[in-house]
């Protein structure tokens, strides 16, 4: 592993213990070049995924663009940083296990907002407002009174 600080590539793995929840492995690493300390995750990728945007364009998919959105709309919410990874590693298992190489963004989007309605109804509305791109504050207000169950309106 070529180390992030100095480019060495004869890096040693000090501690080696399982992460987010058994389905990755999180490596210490420690460069003898020039003593920079780094951490690598290693996990099983069961295929290559390619993402068709609503433009039609194709991209490999990419999770760390996944983790950075779902982490946006959990910002500051009360969910522990172990369920967010959790959350992300299932979402991939199950992209990866949907038999098709080529999924669509909106798949993708649908099944973030799927999991994060069951995890936290503020972080889903926050992801929404972006995926359904939201315009005022009456989506804002449409799309919330949708969540609310019949008959708990302010009469």
């Amino acid at each position: 592993m070529r180390c992030p600080f100095c480019g060495n590539v004869d890096t040693q793995v000090k501690d080696s213990r399982p992460a987010e929840d058994h389905v990755a492995i999180r490596r210490r690493r420690f460069c003898p070049a020039c003593g920079g300390r780094f951490t690598t995750y290693e996990r099983v990728q069961l295929r290559d995924l390619i993402v068709i945007k609503s433009s039609g364009k194709r991209e490999e998919f990419d999770r760390s663009k996944l983790e950075r959105s779902i982490r946006i709309a959990m910002q500051k919410r009360p969910v522990e940083p172990e369920r967010v990874d959790q959350m992300i590693s299932g979402i991939v298992r199950r992209l990866e296990s949907m038999g098709d190489t080529d999924i669509p963004s909106k798949v993708i989007g649908e099944i973030v907002m799927e999991t994060l309605a069951r995890i936290d109804t503020v972080s889903y509305v926050r992801f929404a407002s972006v995926y359904k791109n939201f315009r005022d504050a009456d989506d804002f207000d449409k799309f919330v009174s949708e969540l609310r169950p019949a008959g708990s309106g302010d009469e």
